[in-house]
């Protein structure tokens, strides 16, 4: 095993069965009590069967998004991985972001994964700091757009009130100014995330860590000097790899109410941009329990028949949710005996 190798937490280190119990109890719970509450007897009599296949179409969304995430890994590795491991790194890295909570997320487990797949660790981490960097360039080009639309879309439910309309205002300013420091670190200046870093950590709450991010602020600092090297077409193609893969993560939720009955399209695709800006600060494993409710909030009023909306959240869930955990056990368990195959080796 490499030297860098050994300095990366190993697999069943970067989950937590507790987390993995808590995400799917909260989700199950809060679906239960949708469903309980929103259920209309006889409501499965006004399924339209021609709508039925949306629901086809919304499965081959979901994997689309997978294939476009590969896509960006492989296209960031500059083609290092093959097809397979790129599709096993994103569906490892999407299980840990669905179990583990938004602090955390599934970077660790990308990076551990892209090393058993044969990278060095500063290329591993150069792809996960740039893959952030192509997100938060999506989410500031995704905020004018909401704002534009609100003039003549009610894109936040008027349900969500004053609190509503504050948490959103500042989500989209703390989104813009995170992507406008990342950017200018990453693109312009690398020595400033080095030194926001160090700043951040001298805090009394984190000083006890600032020894052990000293050597991760260096190496941050590094990979960010390997990403400006890189032409600005290697941005853009990224970045449109990116942009298709949470284009596909937007549609999935309007393509499933859809699928049930007639709904504003427009206005389902606004509303479900907002809502995955939201997801983002939902603090528990997966953000379990806060998707279920920000779904019923966003997408529950456009839905004609109330008793349509817990059987839309169930499908939602089930296609965007529930698969990728499956499919991401399948792809840990892949890293985990690769694990244990090197251990017995060294043996």
């Amino acid at each position: 095993m490499s030297s860098e190798t050994k300095h990366i937490k190993q697999p069943q280190s970067l989950l937590s069965q507790k987390y993995l119990i808590i995400s799917i109890t909260l989700s199950l719970a809060t679906m239960a009590g949708v469903i309980y509450w929103t259920y209309t007897p006889g409501v499965l009599e006004h399924l339209v069967p021609k709508r039925l296949p949306g629901l086809v179409i919304a499965v081959v969304v979901s994997l689309l998004r997978v294939w476009f995430s590969a896509a960006k890994i492989r296209f960031l590795s500059e083609k290092k991985l093959d097809w397979f491991a790129s599709v096993r790194v994103v569906l490892a890295w999407d299980f840990t972001s669905a179990v583990t909570p938004s602090t955390i997320g599934g970077a660790p487990m990308a990076t551990y994964a892209m090393t058993k797949e044969g990278l060095k660790l500063g290329d591993a981490g150069a792809i996960i700091l740039y893959g952030v960097l192509l997100d938060q360039l999506w989410f500031a080009m995704a905020i004018p757009i909401l704002l534009f639309a609100g003039i003549f879309y009610e894109v936040v439910p008027a349900e969500v009130g004053l609190v509503g309309d504050v948490s959103m205002g500042l989500l989209y300013v703390g989104l813009l100014s995170y992507a406008g420091v990342l950017a200018y670190g990453v693109l312009r200046n690398p020595a400033a995330i080095k030194k926001v870093v160090k700043v951040v950590f001298k805090l009394p709450v984190l000083r006890n860590l600032s020894d052990k991010i000293e050597v991760e602020a260096e190496n941050l600092e590094q990979y960010a000097h390997q990403l400006r090297k890189k032409p600005f077409s290697f941005l853009m193609k990224a970045f449109f790899l990116s942009t298709m893969s949470w284009i596909m993560r937007i549609a999935l939720p309007t393509i499933v109410v859809l699928s049930l009955l007639p709904a504003p399209e427009v206005l389902s695709v606004l509303r479900s941009l907002a809502m995955n800006l939201a997801f983002l600060v939902v603090p528990t494993p997966g953000g379990s329990g806060g998707v279920e409710g920000l779904f019923v909030l966003f997408q529950g009023p456009l839905i004609a028949r109330e008793g349509f909306i817990g059987l839309a959240l169930f499908l939602w869930r089930i296609i965007s949710y529930y698969i990728s955990v499956g499919l991401g056990i399948m792809a840990t368990t892949w890293y985990v005996n690769q694990k244990v195959v090197e251990v017995i080796q060294e043996d």
